[in-house]
């Protein structure tokens, strides 16, 4: 029995189905009544801001309890500044160009017939993600924006605040064109929720899992709906032999600490031997004032032997938080082997004054995004000009880095002709 005739009793069927009957009514709303439904959206969140705080407060004071990590509890977090972003995020979102209806090719073929490529939205997204709340919001704004129906599935720890939140967009969006049902919140939060969402073909036209590496590992392994992979985030930061101490010692800290419990934030910090031989106290200094704790090489140990020794696991570990490894590298080269066996084709920056350094790093490293001379904490939506983001993707196919507007919609031909057949 197909999964269209099959009766569905789960919460997560129903609602998907919900979102499925809502999908071809989204797809035909004008820009105007998108945007008209996201700034609605937008102010909603800002009046209600005081209700989501109280929600939000509830999962706060369950994690306390549980002991979550004060850089997990930030990510959790949400004040009136926070909801202020994440509708201005929305807002972004309405002053982008609408991508569905562009037309990406157009030719005539000899016999005749009139053929364009035009970007169409997906259908049904199914969002599977972790802590963060602002996710909720950005995800839908991004959906609707496309003419894509969305299911979101986030995490437990976030159950009371996304409850809040989608009752307000609700809320907003009964007062649009856009339909109500085009936004559906899972709120079973028992892992079997996750894994019906992944085989519910039929339903559910793409999956987007956005969290830590068990979670995305997951859904790309056990999906038979297709998946857009967005990755975990071991990403590095390479200081070379010609790089300025100021520079390095900036980029290096902002990459770490101005947000560590973040994709982008890094997680190794490699430092060419000539640049460690007289600045790595310079560095570790620092990192030792903002509290962060360093694990670090045998060549880093043995000229500060008061840090603690990395294991083999730590060169392969999403901390999240204020952890950082340090290894000491010798060349280009060595930085490089080093990227290729332990990232995860997030996010790598090189810190140099070497154009021909640069220009090789730039080239050979296998990544989404590859800085020179800049904090790899820039590998983000709203700083790359997209508005809010629905993810970073890891993977090489459909989309690659920050995934904006464009990256959630697909495209079809359309064939126009007078009357001709095949021969």
């Amino acid at each position: 029995m197909s999964i269209h005739t099959q009766a569905h009793t789960s919460e997560v069927a129903q609602k998907a189905a919900l979102a499925k009957a809502a999908a071809p009514k989204l797809a035909l709303l004008t820009t105007e009544q998108k945007n008209a439904a996201l700034l609605r959206m937008a102010d909603a969140l800002v009046a209600e801001a005081a209700s989501i705080m109280a929600a939000n407060e509830l999962d706060l004071q369950r994690g306390r309890e549980n002991g979550t990590s004060p850089s997990l509890l930030d990510r959790l977090a949400l004040d009136e500044a926070r909801i202020g972003g994440i509708a201005e995020g929305l807002r972004q979102v309405v002053a982008l160009p609408d991508p569905v209806g562009d037309v990406l090719e157009q030719f005539d073929r000899p016999n005749g017939l009139a053929i364009r490529k035009v970007r169409v939205p997906l259908g049904v997204i199914g969002m599977i993600y972790e802590a963060r709340p602002n996710v909720t919001v950005d995800a839908a704004g991004l959906c609707l924006k496309t003419g894509n129906a969305v299911v979101l599935r986030g995490g437990s720890s976030a159950l009371e605040s996304n409850r809040r939140i989608v009752e307000v967009l609700h809320m907003a969006l009964s007062e649009t064109d856009v339909p109500v049902d085009a936004v559906q919140l899972v709120l079973d939060p028992d892992r079997k929720s996750v894994d019906e969402m992944l085989r519910l073909n039929g339903l559910l036209d793409v999956l987007i899992p956005r969290g830590g590496a068990s979670l995305i590992q997951n859904v790309v392994k056990n999906a038979s709906v297709p998946v857009i992979e967005t990755g975990a985030g071991i990403c590095h930061t390479f200081v070379d032999e010609t790089a300025k101490p100021e520079m390095a010692l900036r980029i290096a800290l902002n990459a770490k600490v101005q947000r560590p419990s973040v994709c982008n934030s890094m997680e190794t910090l490699l430092v060419h031997l000539a640049f460690a031989e007289q600045h790595l106290q310079l560095l570790v200094d620092a990192f030792v004032e903002k509290k962060v704790e360093l694990r670090v090489d045998e060549e880093t140990l043995a000229r500060c032997p008061y840090l603690t020794a990395a294991s083999a696991q730590d060169w392969d570990t999403e901390y999240n938080d204020y952890i950082l490894n340090i290894r000491i590298v010798k060349s280009v080269d060595e930085a490089l082997a080093h990227i290729a066996q332990h990232g995860t084709q997030h996010s790598e920056c090189i810190v140099t004054e070497n154009n021909e350094n640069a220009v090789r790093f730039l080239n050979e490293v296998d990544a989404a995004a590859v800085y020179h001379n800049a904090s790899t904490r820039f590998t983000d939506g709203f700083e790359f000009g997209f508005g809010a983001e629905i993810g970073i993707s890891t993977q090489k196919l459909h989309v690659r880095g920050p995934m904006g507007l464009p990256a959630l919609t697909s495209s079809k031909y359309c064939i126009v002709g007078n009357g001709q057949i095949r021969e």
